[in-house]
This record gives structure tokens, sequence and C-alpha cells, in this order.
């Protein structure tokens, strides 16, 4: 096969002058602890929620002392396995036991996040030598999507961010099983995951069939053309085979598994979905599946959404067939009725960078070393013009670490509140209660079966005014528990605290 690596613009000397695995982990080091300032400055600030924080801290707490993860503050009895599919949360348990604090949390997701930066710097240090594998490295860590899900509380997408870095590597070196074993695991992290498990056993499947195309392929295999033909259907057959587990994966998950565990029997997001339900179409228009795919560019967010994916890497990922393992994720995002869903803000993208910039590696391991270089210097100055815009700048702002006077108020009226207590909480200041109390959102109706929460707490200037808990819905179940007795132990300076009679 003809051999389409172009000459290395680095020379022996310089490959061996920084071991990779060295540049991999300390650069992995470095992002993990910008990742950790992040994120930790921003729950002192208490910038960080009830929603999504909470929610998962309250499902993590559950797993460390050996029950089911029922989470007060997405309902009563709420088993978060019924929300999304990611009993990997698990695996946090054993440092909650001795770390209990939202603070756990966010450490191992900058962990997480930091660490699919390993196998990409050293693949891009394999291809193109040292500093090209620096440049790299910071690109995948400075990049958007990963920066933005890291400042953006908790989720369990942090788990699938290093799987997928990991999968896509071994793709790029066609180690096929070890993609395999890398890719299995996102199975347990979210049910959408399983579409990309049967996107890596579609991209094993075709370099089978690809290995088939050329009378030269079987010659060259050793042991004969017998032997390689074996081997190549032998591959389609594995890749197939993976393409089914992932879809398998994914049906059970959202058809029987989320069902059975969810308070309301079917999968909350399904009626986002294209055909998934009875909701309308994209902006309450209805039409389903064939509506969604007319509005598949429309409205233009999605046009930026494929932009900023593809711009880090200097366009490069696009000159490889690795980037289509962004598919899945992308037609469920672009398909789907959630406005959330199609822009650049939130976790949503964590999971497409390390498959973007697998591919440009793929990409620079294919092209002339004049066209690597430009691509590589337009991903720089993408990167270098998006940092401003989010939040890893935060690193350098003075008023990142410091603590503003309402916050300090705030911490003084929750430490009025005693360990145990069951809460009902405004967003905010939920997600500084759930490490040591049962906290539930302080718009959310009481059945007349429930237990009344022994305190409520508000900001009545907490910015969650729309999601989780609407302006009108906090003041009607404040004047409620008034009206029920509960006593008033602060209410000033848009602060309310009220303690059951």
């Amino acid at each position: 096969m003809l051999d389409l690596r172009p000459a290395m613009s680095e020379s022996a000397a310089d490959r061996r002058g920084v071991p990779p695995n060295r540049l991999a982990w300390g650069l992995a080091g470095v992002f993990f602890a910008l990742y950790c300032c992040v994120s930790v400055l921003r729950y002192r600030r208490m910038v960080s929620q009830g929603y999504d924080l909470g929610i998962f801290e309250e499902a993590v707490r559950a797993y460390a002392h050996g029950r089911a993860p029922i989470v007060a503050l997405k309902g009563p009895g709420y088993n978060l396995l019924g929300d999304h599919f990611h009993p990997v949360l698990v695996l946090l348990a054993p440092f909650y036991r001795v770390f209990p604090s939202a603070l756990t949390l966010l450490v191992a997701q900058a962990a997480l996040m930091a660490l699919a930066v390993v196998p990409l710097t050293r693949w891009a240090h394999e291809v193109r030598g040292p500093r090209t594998a620096l440049l790299v490295g910071c690109l995948v860590g400075a990049s958007w999507g990963i920066v933005k899900a890291v400042s953006d509380d908790f989720h369990e997408i942090a788990f699938a961010v290093p799987l997928l870095a990991f999968a896509a590597t071994a793709l790029g070196h066609r180690r096929w099983r070890a993609a395999t074993l890398w890719s299995l695991p996102l199975l347990l992290v979210k049910e959408d995951q399983g579409l990309t498990v049967a996107a890596v056993g579609g991209y094993i499947a075709w370099q089978g069939w690809k290995a088939g195309g050329g009378r030269q392929a079987g010659r060259r295999e050793q042991g004969g053309r017998e032997q390689g033909a074996r081997e190549r259907s032998g591959l389609r057959w594995w890749g197939l085979g993976l393409a089914v587990v992932g879809l398998a994966g994914t049906a059970v998950e959202v058809l029987v598994l989320l069902p059975a565990m969810n308070p309301h029997g079917t999968f909350d997001y399904m009626n986002q979905l294209p055909g998934g339900g009875a909701g309308a179409g994209l902006g309450g228009a209805g039409g389903g599946l064939p509506h969604a795919l007319l509005h598949l560019g429309w409205p233009p967010v999605k046009w930026l959404l494929l932009f900023l994916l593809a711009a880090p890497t200097g366009f490069l990922c696009l000159r490889t067939p690795l980037a289509l393992l962004c598919l899945p994720t992308l037609a469920w995002r672009l398909l789907s009725d959630n406005p959330h869903y199609w822009g650049v803000s939130y976790h949503y993208s964590a999971v497409l960078m390390p498959l973007v910039f697998a591919a440009m590696i793929d990409a620079l391991d294919r092209l002339p070393a004049r066209s690597g270089k430009r691509g590589l210097a337009v991903g720089a100055l993408v990167t270098a013009v998006t940092i401003p815009l989010y939040p890893l700048h935060e690193v350098v702002m003075p008023s990142a670490w410091s603590v503003s006077p309402r916050v300090a108020e705030a911490r003084r009226l929750l430490a009025r509140i005693p360990d145990g207590a069951t809460v009902a909480a405004s967003n905010h200041l939920s997600a500084q209660l759930t490490h040591r109390d049962t906290v539930s959102l302080v718009c959310q109706p009481q059945g007349p079966t429930q237990t009344r929460p022994q305190w409520v707490v508000a900001d009545l200037t907490d910015p969650s005014v729309k999601v989780p808990c609407a302006v009108a819905d906090t003041d009607r179940l404040l004047a409620e528990y008034r009206a029920d007795g509960y006593r008033p132990v602060v209410d000033q300076d848009g602060f309310v605290l009220l303690r059951r009679p």
C-alpha cells in the first residue's frame, strides 16, 4: 500500500528530546490544575447550581452509602437512573465516602477531562514530533467544548471524554481490539453513547471492506491471500458485531431500563426527539422527523456549532473519516427540538472534542507537512480567540479568586441550617447543601402525603428565574409555607429562611 505519510518536519534528535509520556502527562497535569481552579472557584463563588451539580452529588452520596440514587432535587423518590442511564457514577462513591463534598465531583471531572489530553498528545508526538504534540495537547486542553463542560457544574459525560480519546486514538493506530475495549464502557456513561459505540463498530467494519477493495492488499497479508481474506472478513464481522451491541445497548436503555426506573414510567426526553413523542416539532410547529430534517440547518446557531467544532482543528478534521464518529451525537442534537442542544453552551460538545482532534491528528499523518502547518496555525488562532469567551480565562481574573459580600452573607445564612435536615432551597443555594442535607427545590409542590421540609431557604435574586424555578412558582410556594405556619428566621436583602413549626 502506498505510504501517504509526509516526511517529518522535526529531526530524530528533536523527537528524542522530550519523551512523549512525560510531555503528555505533564500537559494533562497542567490542565487538571486549570480545570480544578475554574470549577472550584465557581463553586466557592456560588455559581454552581443544584441543577446539575446538586443532582449528581445527591446521587453519588446515595451510592457512597449503599443506596439507590434517589434524588430529591428531581422530585420525591426520583431514581436518577430513570433520568439518564449512567451507572458509571458508582465509581465515584468510594472517593465521595472519604471526601463527602461536591468538590470531589468537580475534582474527579477535572481529572477525567484532563486525561483526554494524554493519548492525543502521544499520538501527535508519534506523527509530528514534540513541538507539534505540545501544540496539539494545548489545543485539546483549551478547547471550548471541554472548558465549557468543566465550568458547567458536573455531568456524567466526564467519563466519556477520556474513553473517546483513547478509543479514537486506537482506531487511528488500527488497533481494533483496543478501540472496542475503550468504547464499550460508554454504554454505562449515558444512553446516547451507544450510538457512538455503533459508529466505532461501523468504522472498524468499513476498514475491513476497504482493506479488501484492492488486489494488492491481499498479496501483502502475511500468510497469503486466503489468510488476508479471512482476517478482513473477521474484521468486518467484528465491527458489525460492535455496531449491533451499541445500537442494542441504546435501545434497551431508552426503551426498557430508563422507563422501568423513571417515576413516570417513560423516558423523559423522548418527546424532544423527532418522532419520539406527541410533542410539537421545531419551534412548536409540529411535524416530527420530516420537519426536523427540513430544518436540520436552521436556525443558524447550528452552523455556528459546526463551525466551532471544526475551526479549532484548522478544519483538518474534515479531511479524514475519523470525523464521522461525531455524526451520532450531532444527529440527535441537531434533530432535536430542544434549542439548548443546538448551540455552543452547556456541556454537550465535550464528547465531540476528542473526536475532532483525533481526526485532526489522523489528517496530519496523511497530509503534506505544509498543509498540516497551515491547519495547526489556524487551530491555534481560533483557540486563542475562544479562550477569553469561555471560562478558562477566569484563572487570571482577580474577581474569580474573591468572594463577594453577598456570598459571604449566604454562607452565614446556610450555616444556620443543621446537618441532616430536610431543606427546600433555591437553585444556587441548594448546591451548597447537598453534601449534608436532603435537598429539594423550593419551587417543587409538596404532595399531600409528603413530609414537609424542616427548612426553607431561598435567594430571591437567584438568576435561575425560569429553569428550574420560575419566580412565580417560588413566590407561590413561599406564600404557602408561610400560610402553613413556617416561622421566618431571616427575611432581608432578598434572602428568606423559614423553619417548620
